[in-house]
């Protein structure tokens, strides 16, 4: 099966670039599309300085629903939101101040790719940290999902003033235009001794992490949906959200979560009315439970029963989930901006033809 390679490398324009992302992909652009997969045919997505989040996000979300193995390739920059303190990568428009509405939140990558298959999928990684995000990491490691294999390195604030060199992506790029591809873990290891007498190796944060051994309830999951069983996982995350709601009570983040699964899974099925109503189900119970309007779960719970209420191509079912979505959008407004306003036009196109 034909693998996928994402190639993104993004820093800020201007004095708050630690990292000269974009100089690895001509590097990486060297190599052979097979090798950077693993597979022997792939296709290869590059974003070099990407402006806008949501432009990053529509490339991952269709990296993330490709059938085959899936490699993502990272360099860059990480900073906190002031509001929330969580860790975005930093966007070409991207300042310490403006990284919530210009960054790209780290959270939205594992959530793209938690229904993947456990073992499809990679992050190679090689970002530079501020000095608020370098402190925050040390105790909080860095979240991708749990059923993908992770590896790089995040790097300190560079100590000068030039930007530093993205050293360990350039190291896989190197030892891959060889030709060969050696296993991940392998490759990981070459590349962190290559750059041992010039990188900040001992006090680098070393990024190690592989899916969970079999049993897992979500690799069965996934598996069905990837096959295109797509009642069959359904009915399998149903099993598990009644366990939850039992145990743990339906308003509980672990009866929340399979919800969320039930959600996607509509979603992978290419079914956005069920899909839609799914994600309007979750984020109306995080609001009743009190959680906050710009929780990250709220927001990408809003986000998402509007990303698949622009797919419903039912005018009446559109008609009908608007003014839910317009409600919650009032009270979510999201990172995106102009997203009410995008709900409240479209809603009177509807009305309108309708």
């Amino acid at each position: 099966m034909p693998g996928t390679v994402l190639l993104l490398a993004a820093a800020p324009a201007g004095r708050a670039r630690l990292v000269d992302a974009a100089s690895v992909l001509p590097v990486l652009a060297a190599v052979p599309p097979p090798v950077l997969a693993g597979t022997d045919t792939a296709n290869v997505v590059e974003l070099a300085d990407p402006l806008e989040p949501q432009a990053v996000l529509t490339r991952l979300r269709a990296a993330a629903v490709s059938p085959g193995p899936l490699t993502v390739f990272v360099t860059g920059q990480l900073h906190l939101d002031r509001r929330q303190r969580l860790p975005h990568l930093a966007l070409a428009r991207s300042t310490p101040a403006t990284v919530r509405y210009t960054g790209l939140p780290w959270h939205w990558i594992g959530e793209e790719l938690r229904l993947r298959p456990p073992g499809s999928t990679a992050l190679i990684l090689d970002l530079h940290a501020d000095a608020e995000s370098w402190e925050h990491l040390r105790t909080r490691p860095l979240d991708c999902g749990r059923g993908t294999t992770v590896l790089g390195r995040i790097a300190p604030p560079p100590g000068r003033r030039a930007p530093a060199g993205p050293v360990y992506m350039k190291a896989v790029a190197t030892l891959l235009r060889s030709g060969l591809r050696p296993p991940l873990d392998r490759l990981h290891e070459q590349a962190l001794a290559r750059i041992a007498p010039e990188a900040g190796m001992g006090v680098d944060l070393v990024l190690s992490a592989y899916p969970p051994a079999p049993g897992d309830p979500h690799a069965e999951i996934a598996a069905a949906a990837q096959a295109g069983r797509h009642t069959e996982a359904d009915a399998l995350a149903a099993r598990h959200e009644r366990t939850a709601v039992h145990t743990h009570g339906p308003a509980s983040e672990q009866a929340l979560h399979w919800i969320e699964v039930r959600a996607d899974l509509a979603m992978l099925a290419g079914d956005p009315v069920r899909s839609c109503r799914t994600w309007l189900t979750v984020a109306s119970a995080r609001l009743t439970a009190g959680q906050s309007p710009d929780a990250p779960a709220v927001e990408s719970a809003v986000d998402h029963a509007h990303h698949q209420w622009g797919r419903i191509d039912d005018p009446a079912l559109a008609r009908e989930l608007g003014p839910i979505l317009m409600e919650l959008r009032g009270r979510v407004p999201g990172r995106r901006r102009g997203a009410l306003e995008n709900v409240h036009r479209q809603l009177r196109q509807l009305q309108v033809s309708g």
